[in-house]
Formats: structure tokens, C-alpha cells, sequence
């Protein structure tokens, strides 16, 4: 399908259609739940929605993936460069990395605010060197830069019946609702990463600390103020998504479909966390096969009606999206 969502985005370069295709890979290995919920989107934007993740995944894995054995300094070092060739892409269109090719022509066509590139840059700079927060309000400063600006990257690609600054907020907010579950989900994994994402002035209301944290880890014991304390940031991320909701009504109708599906399915997460009894320190929630399968087909569902309905989204004085005529499949 990579070669007919290029087609319908009118991307003809043969190296900018590789680089997109490189992006595609990356978002289809790394983020099934999103990458499903994608699939829902017209052609002509999946492009640029994977360029999006595609780059988000690649400064990720500088960042955490442990197969490199890279030392901190090295990690810092690879983030600069990667910086720079961003940078140049953004002013210049091109870049030596692919992803950075993909996303450069993304945020052109699309008029993306480079702020909000700078800004999930330096979220992923504190990553090597920040392990845990001490309030919610720390941990919100940070996923502005690591998940509220990938809301605010989004808004032009998926388009909106309202000004863009009215839907800014609720983007945000979801783009934080899903980081949150994702903290949730891979609490675990992330102690073994030597970081603890869930604030510790909530974990210290139930008694937790990141020791009590690591011994259920190590021992595969349960403990019940760890339990309490999940249960906590699960309800404190429902609330998020309570932001988050009154926004997917904004989108463009063509849109609301594939953000709606990614909706459930991340909903889905929390379910599956508490339906598992809390026990994210000892194994991974996740959702069923057959309950993906059924809420991407009710976005099927969705997605064939708005094509009888859709009205066209709101644009920006003195702009024509590119996707104005394109059809849905």
C-alpha cells in the first residue's frame, strides 16, 4: 500500500518516496496500536503521518534502545547530530537522514510550527539525564516536548472544522493521554531503563517510593500501596482523556475516524491494565487481537459514513490543503 498512499500525496521523488517508505516501517514496527488506527485515515495523509512518528521513533530509540550499548555521552552526541540535520532539513528541505527528508517535506506541506520539533528535541535531550519527577507538574513540562507537541503536529495533517487554535488544546491533551498509558503500561520496563515516569509525589501518597518499586520488580511480589498507587494514575490519566475528548468533534470528518479508533484502543490499554490486576511491574497489558480487530472495523464503519457527510475542513486563509479533492478508501 506504500507506493499508492505516496501516489495519492503526490509524492514523485524517488529518494523522498524511500524516505517516506523508511518512515512507514518504523511506525509499523514500533507503534501497531497508532499505525492500525492510521490505516483509517484518506492515503493522501498517511505520509505524513508517518513521516511524523517515523522521526519520533528514530530520536526514541537514540535515546533508549539498549542494543547500541551506547554510553550517555554517545546518546547526547548522536541526539546533537540529529538535531542539526533537522534543522538544516527544516531550512533547507533535504537532510542526510531519511526520516528527516520525510519529515521536512511533511512540515512544508503541511506549514507544521518548527517550535514544536525544538521543543520534542529537548524533551528528548532530558531523557538522558532525568529519571524520575518530582510532581505531575514536572512530568507535564516534560510531555509537552515528548507527546503534547506530536498532538500539535497532527492538527494540520488531519485538518479541523474550527480554527486550529481551538483544537490545540484537546490535541495536546490526547497526545498526553497516550503517553500517560503508554508510563502505565511500561512502567517496568522503564525501572529497568533507570527512569520512573509516574510522579513521585503520587506514588508517596500510597507509600511507594522507587525502591518498594524495584523490589516488586525483582521479586515478582505484589504489594497493595503499589496497586493503589497504579490505580491512582490510571484515573489520573481517564481524567486526560476527558480533556482530550470534546476534541476528536473538531477534526475534520474524514479524521475523526482513525484519532477515534486510536482513542479506544489506548483506552483499551487501561482496561487491560486493570482487568490484569494492576501487575504492570511483572508483565505487559495488552490488548486482545480480536478487540483491535473489532474497533478498526467499527472506524471502517464510521469512516464509510463521514464519506456521505464530510464537510470540508476549516484552512487557513491564503492556504489549499493538497488533500482538498482526495477521496477516502
Amino acid at each position: 500500500m506504500t507506493a499508492r498512499e505516496l501516489d495519492a500525496a503526490g509524492v514523485t521523488d524517488p529518494g523522498l518516496r524511500e524516505a517516506y517508505a523508511h518512515c512507514r516501517r518504523l511506525n509499523a514496527r514500533h507503534g501497531k496500536t497508532y499505525f492500525l488506527a492510521t490505516r483509517l485515515l484518506p492515503a493522501a495523509r498517511r505520509p505524513a503521518v508517518h513521516a511524523l512518528y517515523g522521526f519520533a521513533r528514530w530520536a526514541d530509540d537514540i535515546v533508549d534502545d539498549p542494543a547500541t550499548g551506547h554510553t550517555p555521552a554517545d546518546r547526547a552526541q548522536a541526539l546533537d547530530a540529529l538535531h542539526r540535520c533537522l534543522d538544516d532539513g527544516l531550512r533547507g528541505g533535504g537532510g542526510g537522514e531519511p526520516v528527516v527528508r520525510a519529515l521536512a517535506h511533511t512540515a512544508a506541506v503541511y506549514g507544521i510550527d518548527h517550535r514544536h520539533f525544538a521543543d520534542f528535541m529537548a524533551s528528548m535531550r532530558s531523557d538522558l539525564t532525568v529519571t524520575d519527577y518530582p510532581t505531575y507538574a514536572d512530568l507535564r513540562r516534560y510531555m509537552h516536548g515528548s507527546a503534547a507537541v506530536m498532538g500539535l503536529q497532527m492538527l494540520p495533517v488531519l485538518g479541523t472544522v474550527v480554527p486550529q487554535e481551538e483544537a490545540a488544546p484537546h490535541a495536546a491533551a490526547l497526545g498526553i493521554a497516550f503517553q500517560l498509558t503508554n508510563f502505565l503500561r511500561d512502567v517496568g520496563e522503564d525501572l529497568d531503563r533507570g527512569r520512573v515516569y509516574l510522579p513521585a509525589d503520587l506514588l508517596a501518597a500510597h507509600g511507594v517510593d522507587r525502591a518498594l518499586l524495584r523490589w516488586s520488580r525483582d521479586t515478582g511480589r505484589p504489594d497493595p500501596r503499589i496497586t493503589a498507587a497504579l490505580q491512582a494514575a490510571a484515573e489520573l490519566t481517564r481524567g486526560v482523556y476527558r480533556e482530550a475528548h470534546p476534541g476528536l468533534a473538531l477534526l475534520d470528518p474524514v479524521s475523526r475516524p482513525c484519532i477515534r479508533t486510536a482513542f479506544v484502543l489506548y483506552g483499551g490499554i487501561l482496561d487491560a491494565v486493570r482487568d490484569d490486576g494492576y501487575a504492570v511491574l511483572h508483565r505487559r497489558a495488552v490488548v486482545s487481537r480480536r478487540r483491535r480487530a473489532a474497533t478498526a472495523l467499527g472506524g471502517l464503519a464510521r469512516l464509510a459514513a463521514t464519506r456521505l457527510t464530510a464537510r470540508p475542513p476549516v484552512v487557513r486563509p491564503g492556504r489549499v490543503p493538497h488533500y482538498a479533492q482526495e477521496e477516502t478508501p
